[in-house]
């Protein structure tokens, strides 16, 4: 017996020490952002989100107010800008790796510019969706596209923070995009915003065609068929994901995620409201820390990733999620509700760039982009069913009782990943070298 135990401490110790010795070498997003390709991609992105979300909050301020639309036309525009990810994604993933990758961030950035400028001439609730529909549609073959980029521009030890460098970018945008969509709006008029986010693709599609992107296409075999090739390398796509016990639990994790963030952005009002007796003014602080807490996490991530693997990482994600929302349902007080959003979103990121990063580094180069589409398709798919099911689901068991419920499922799923999943993130799948550039 004492023999076993000093053998059992022995493999825990070798465990711990492997662990520790694959996250020592992980890469600052200050080492990141030294890298002169990152660095043009991260800018592409930073200027072509804030252009995204100044468009989008510019159609939802015009739609509400000048068009005076009902909560579900509204709630519509949401709807048709998330359904081709979660319809289209995984077939655009297939092109994507068939395709040469600068080419079709290029193609799509100024596809996206002319749809922007479309908006321009938008007079009716239909052609708006039409449009947020199409441009919806084209980035589900520009976000596959920048998965891959970024897998061969950045080295695997630096995809963490290179993931934490995109959402850091993306939620800062997030928050500042609606007060200045309200300004200029209310001074300008929108088109001023979609004229700014056709300018900010076109700036994209610069950056972009400046950088030099080694990866070979995959080409599909003589003589097959167009449709059964496409169909053979989506099954093929699906197949991997779920033979993989790491990905297909992360995608979970994702989809879980994002699931309590579109169930959470409708309902924090209303619970602000009934529950809290508090004013628009506490609702807004209190909405607006989701992202704060977004950006923290991410800026914190490094130094957890020092310590404990990217599995792991997820999973703390999950437990931090269900933690708050615990807190969230428990304790009816300003003070808590602000807490808990802050928490939230800390745990949120945690798991979304973790599962990006283990997603990024555990995929065949030659299978990114229809691994990344499917993964677009899951959190889509995700938050479509949150927007459409947590009303409902509110009124037929309570505000508070959902949120019991979405913290033990958080709860039960980080269990259940601890115990399924192995110890360690494995190194990353090697990047093909000498090969043609894009």
């Amino acid at each position: 017996m004492p023999f076993a135990r000093r053998h059992t401490a022995i493999i825990r110790s070798q465990r711990r020490n492997s662990i520790m010795t694959a996250n020592t070498s992980q890469l600052t997003i200050r080492d990141v952002l030294r890298m002169k390709p990152m660095r043009r991609l991260w800018l592409a992105q930073l200027v072509s989100v804030f252009g995204d979300f100044l468009a989008f909050f510019a159609v939802l301020t015009y739609v509400s107010f000048n068009l005076h639309a009902t909560a579900l036309q509204v709630t519509l525009l949401s709807i048709s800008f998330m359904t081709p990810f979660a319809l289209i994604g995984p077939v655009a993933g297939v092109f994507v790796d068939r395709w040469h990758v600068k080419r079709t961030m290029v193609a799509s950035d100024l596809i996206r510019a002319a749809l922007a400028l479309a908006l321009v001439f938008a007079g009716s609730l239909g052609q708006v969706y039409v449009i947020l529909f199409l441009l919806s549609t084209v980035s589900t073959f520009f976000v596959p596209a920048q998965t891959v980029t970024l897998r061969t521009l950045v080295p695997p030890q630096g995809l963490l923070a290179a993931n934490s460098l995109v959402q850091q970018a993306f939620q800062f945008m997030r928050i500042v995009s609606p007060a200045l969509a309200s300004a200029m709006v209310g001074s300008f008029g929108p088109s001023s915003c979609y004229y700014l986010d056709a300018l900010s693709f076109i700036f994209s599609a610069s950056m972009i065609g400046s950088l030099v992107i080694v990866r070979e296409p995959v080409v599909p075999p003589k003589g097959s068929h167009p449709v059964k090739s496409v169909l053979n390398d989506l099954s093929a796509g699906v197949k991997f994901i779920f033979t993989n016990p790491t990905i297909s639990f992360v995608i979970v994790a994702m989809a879980a995620g994002m699931f309590a963030l579109a169930c959470f952005g409708p309902l924090i009002a209303v619970y602000v409201r009934d529950e809290l007796r508090a004013s628009e003014v506490a609702f807004g602080i209190i909405n607006s820390l989701i992202g704060v807490g977004m950006i923290a996490g991410s800026v914190s991530m490094g130094r957890f990733a020092q310590r404990i693997s990217k599995t792991h990482l997820a999973l703390w994600g999950l437990l931090t999620m269900g933690g708050f929302v615990f807190l969230l349902a428990a304790i009816k007080t300003i003070a808590a509700a602000s807490i808990s959003m802050f928490g939230l979103g800390v745990g949120v990121i945690f798991v979304i760039v973790s599962a990006q990063t283990i997603m990024q580094g555990r995929t065949p180069m030659e299978m990114i982009g229809r691994v990344s589409g499917s993964f677009m398709a899951v959190l889509s798919l995700a938050q479509l069913i949150g927007l459409v099911f947590s009303g409902s689901l509110a009124e037929t068991v309570g505000i508070r009782n959902l949120f019991y419920g979405s913290a033990a499922l958080l709860f039960v799923l980080a269990v259940f990943g601890y115990f399924r999943l192995p110890q360690q993130t494995p190194v990353a799948a090697p990047v093909p070298q000498q090969q043609p550039a894009d």
